[in-house]
């Protein structure tokens, strides 16, 4: 069968992603007969793909290696045999994209949320006050992913006016470049229209902290109480975990949603690039300073501290880039030992010049 036979073969997947280039990875593995699917949900080495046929479950064991970057994940297409008891998943097709995090265990390893993700929604609630780290945090994820980011403000109908509305927009735009930031009130159903049209057509990850009210905003786009909803805690807005896996689901207006469980911790993953994409102001004021590899600390001709001083660039900004900057190098060096050798030569440098101070400082006491 040719791809493009293959393709129309399996045409009722369509609402879920197939597309022709899907078809054609999986061309190889037609002459098996085994069937193409999209992983809408795992658990414990069990997952539900929806195949042309429906959903059926099979196990992942053929697929389970010791690297937890290749498990099979929400999102993945993946070739399933046609029965059997149990019946297996027998390979994933080469993702497009991967949104990954690293795990909270002292290993150096990272764990994939989801994949073949077209965009990255990052809900933030408008009823605590905003934490914009937090919110670029998920932002170097989300770009380092391949995918789209979007910002959504949800609980915008708990801001009391317009004016304090549009300056919380303000912020996190600032905070976002090159990202849509959409306030959204999924009670009142304003700012819903804008969100859709957005996302609509492609996947969609939903992610955020237990409270954010991602469940509430997934029911909202599928147009159905299809997630839980639990209420937060008045003491501090925050959740519980409402969502316990991650699901994929095809919204009635085109396109799929992702949700996933609330996020507590959100490290990077050689997420550099990333990092630079959010910041990307301060990398191209980097880009003007004297010297090629200046770090923007206490270096003559700096354009980043130039532009602090200046008022241009806030210095919470800074302090946040030097944040992920290092926890991503910390992450890095874990599995790369010339960078473990560079970090542990620029801490030496830096101890050398505090010495360096306090002997010049004695030196003027004495």
């Amino acid at each position: 069968m040719s791809s493009t036979s293959l393709f129309t073969a399996h045409s009722a997947l369509a609402p879920y992603g197939w597309d022709q280039a899907w078809a054609d990875q999986f061309a190889p593995y037609a002459p098996e007969g085994l069937l193409p699917g999209r992983v809408i949900r795992v658990d414990r080495g069990q997952c539900d793909v929806m195949t042309a046929a429906g959903v059926v479950r099979a196990d992942t064991a053929f697929v389970t290696p010791h690297d937890p970057m290749r498990v099979v994940c929400t999102g993945d297409w993946v070739a399933v045999e046609p029965g059997g008891n149990p019946r297996y998943v027998r390979t994933y097709l080469p993702r497009r994209t991967a949104f990954v995090r690293s795990t909270s265990s002292k290993r150096s390893e990272g764990q994939i949320l989801a994949a073949n993700v077209d965009h990255a929604i990052v809900a933030v609630s408008l009823a605590v006050e905003l934490d914009l780290g937090r919110v670029e945090r998920f932002l170097a994820l989300a770009w380092e992913s391949g995918a789209q980011p979007v910002v959504v403000l949800t609980k915008a109908d708990l801001v009391p006016d317009a004016a304090t509305l549009a300056h919380l927009v303000q912020d996190v735009e600032t905070t976002a470049p090159g990202v849509p930031v959409l306030p959204v009130s999924a009670v009142g159903g304003d700012g819903l229209d804008v969100l859709r049209a957005v996302v609509g057509g492609g996947t969609s990850v939903l992610l955020g902290q237990s409270g954010a009210g991602k469940s509430t905003l997934a029911n909202a786009l599928l147009g159905a109480e299809v997630m839980d909803v639990q209420a937060t805690r008045d003491a501090d807005g925050k959740g519980r975990h409402t969502t316990t896996t991650r699901n994929l689901l095809a919204m009635p207006g085109g396109g799929v949603l992702i949700d996933t469980p609330g996020l507590r911790g959100v490290g990077l993953w050689d997420a550099e690039s990333g990092v630079g994409q959010v910041f990307s102001e301060i990398e191209e004021l980097g880009r003007r300073c004297r010297f090629h590899d200046c770090a923007h600390e206490r270096e003559p001709g700096c354009a980043v501290l130039a532009a602090i001083d200046s008022g241009e660039l806030p210095h919470r900004r800074l302090e946040s880039y030097r944040k992920l900057i290092r926890e991503n190098q910390r992450i890095v060096a874990k599995t790369d030992a010339r960078l473990r050798a560079e970090i542990r030569r620029d801490w030496k440098r830096k101890g050398a010049e505090g010495k360096a101070a306090m002997d010049a400082k004695r030196g003027r006491w004495a």
